[in-house]
C-alpha cells in the first residue's frame, strides 16, 4: 500500500479562497485608509489579515491518511500518528460534522479530514476506511 489521503474539498476550498479574500481586503483597506492613520495601524491592519488568513490554512490542511504503518490524522490544531493497531473502528453518524475513530485504549479522536459536508464522498471515505481498519488488524484484546 503506498498511501491514501482523504481531504475536505469544499472546506479547503472555501477556507484558502476566504484567506486570500481576507488579506486582499485587508491590503486594500491599510493602503486606502485615510491619512490620520499612522503605518502602525496600517501594519496592525495586514497583521490581523495574516492572522485571520492563518487559522483559516489551519482549517483547509485536515486530512486522513492512511499507510503501511496506519494512519496520520492531521485536525487544525493538532496531527495524531496512530499504528493500525490503535485503532479499533470508525464511527459516522448522519448529520455528524466528521467521523470519529474508536481507539483500543477507549477514547475517540475526530477525523476532521473527512467531512460530514462532503455527503456521499465522506460515506465512501468511511467505506475505505473502515475495510482498510478490518484489513490491517483491529487492535488485540488485552490478555
Amino acid at each position: 500500500m503506498t498511501g491514501k489521503t482523504w481531504r475536505p474539498r469544499r472546506t479547503r476550498a472555501m477556507a484558502f479562497s476566504m484567506a486570500a479574500l481576507i488579506m486582499a481586503l485587508m491590503i486594500w483597506l491599510a493602503i486606502g485608509i485615510a491619512e490620520t492613520f499612522k503605518l502602525v495601524d496600517r501594519i496592525g491592519i495586514v497583521l490581523f489579515g495574516v492572522f485571520v488568513a492563518a487559522i483559516l490554512v489551519m482549517v483547509a490542511r485536515a486530512r486522513v491518511t492512511a499507510d503501511d504503518e496506519g494512519l496520520v490524522v492531521v485536525n487544525p490544531l493538532r496531527t495524531h500518528r496512530y499504528s493500525w493497531a490503535e485503532v479499533v473502528d470508525v464511527s459516522f453518524e448522519r448529520g455528524a460534522p466528521w467521523p470519529y475513530l474508536d481507539l483500543a485504549d477507549g477514547t475517540s479522536k475526530g477525523a476532521v479530514g473527512i467531512q460530514g459536508s462532503e455527503g456521499e464522498a465522506a460515506w465512501t471515505a468511511v467505506s475505505e476506511l473502515k475495510q482498510l481498519i478490518a484489513e490491517r488488524g483491529e487492535a488485540q484484546e488485552p490478555r
